[in-house]
C-alpha cells in the first residue's frame, strides 16, 4: 500500500459516521412527516443521532486544528475519519454523553482526542486547538436555532420544532460546560498555555476529576437553578421558548408520561 493511499484512508469519512448520519436524516424525515406511529421514538432517534454527529464534529475540530498546527500524527490515529470509535475513549466521548443526555437533558462534554502537544509551537495554537471543539457546539447551536431567530417556523411541524429546541438546549449546555476554565475541560485548555509552569504542574493532578467536580457542583440546587436560568436566557435570546425545549425533552423521553395537553398533540 502506498503512502498516498494511507493518507487517503486516514482522511476518508468512516462508514460508521455515515451510518449514524443516515439514521439521523431518516429519523428527522419521520419527525417532519409524522411517519412514525410513535413520534417520541422518531424524536429520540433524531436527537440522539444528531447529538452523536455533533460529538464527532467536536472531536474532529480538535483534530483538524491540531493537524494544521503541527501534529502530523493525527491522521494515523483515525481522528480525521469522524469515526466515534477512533477517539480516545469511546465511553467518555460517546457513551457517557448520550447517557447524561437521556437522564438529565445535559450536553456532557466528551473526552478529547489525544494530541501530541510537543509537536505544536505557539501558545495561540494550543489555545485554538482547545477552543475548536466547543466552538463547533456553538455553531451547531446556531444552526439548530436558526429557524427560530430567523422567524422561519411557519409550516414547521410541532414535533420537529420541539426536537430542534431540545437539541439546541443540549448544544448550548455542551458549549458552556466545555468553556468552563476547569482542569480537564476545553476552557482550561484555552487558558493553560498562558499560565506559569508552576501553576500548570500544581493543577495537572486535578484534570481527571474536573468534569466530575463540575457535575457535583451542579447538584447544588442554587447552582443548578442559576445554570439553567442562564441556559434559558441564551435560548430565549435565540428565539427558542421554554416550551420548545421542554416539549422536545418530553418527546425525547418517550418511555415516560408526557404532558401532551401542555405541549399539544404531536403525531
Amino acid at each position: 500500500m502506498t503512502t498516498a493511499s494511507l493518507r487517503a484512508d486516514n482522511r476518508r469519512i468512516s462508514p460508521v459516521f455515515l451510518g449514524i448520519a443516515a439514521v439521523t436524516a431518516v429519523a428527522g424525515w419521520a419527525v417532519w412527516t409524522d411517519f412514525a406511529a410513535n413520534a417520541g421514538i422518531a424524536v429520540f432517534l433524531f436527537v440522539t443521532g444528531a447529538w452523536i454527529v455533533s460529538l464527532c464534529l467536536h472531536e474532529y475540530a480538535h483534530a483538524r486544528t491540531a493537524l494544521h498546527s503541527g501534529d502530523i500524527s493525527i491522521g494515523a490515529k483515525g481522528y480525521l475519519t469522524l469515526n466515534p470509535l477512533k477517539y480516545t475513549h469511546a465511553l467518555l466521548s460517546i457513551v457517557l454523553p448520550v447517557i447524561f443526555m437521556i437522564m438529565g437533558g445535559i450536553g456532557l462534554p466528551g473526552g478529547a482526542v489525544f494530541i501530541e502537544r510537543h509537536r505544536i509551537r505557539g501558545r495561540w495554537r494550543h489555545s485554538l486547538i482547545s477552543a475548536a471543539g466547543p466552538l463547533t457546539n456553538v455553531l451547531f447551536a446556531l444552526v439548530c436555532t436558526a429557524p427560530f431567530w430567523l422567524g422561519a417556523l411557519d409550516g414547521v411541524p410541532a414535533g420537529f420544532r420541539y426536537a430542534l429546541g431540545f437539541l439546541a438546549l443540549l448544544q448550548v449546555t455542551a458549549a458552556i460546560l466545555n468553556f468552563l476554565p476547569v482542569p480537564g475541560l476545553d476552557g482550561y485548555g484555552v487558558l493553560e498555555p498562558w499560565l506559569s509552569y508552576k501553576i500548570r504542574r500544581q493543577v495537572e493532578p486535578l484534570a481527571p476529576f474536573g468534569l466530575l467536580l463540575v457535575f457535583i457542583v451542579l447538584f447544588i440546587p442554587e447552582v443548578n437553578a442559576a445554570f439553567f436560568d442562564a441556559i434559558d436566557a441564551i435560548l430565549s435570546a435565540l428565539g427558542v421558548r421554554d416550551v420548545d425545549s421542554y416539549c422536545g425533552q418530553n418527546l425525547f423521553r418517550f418511555w415516560t408520561d408526557r404532558n401532551e395537553y401542555f405541549c399539544g398533540p404531536v403525531g
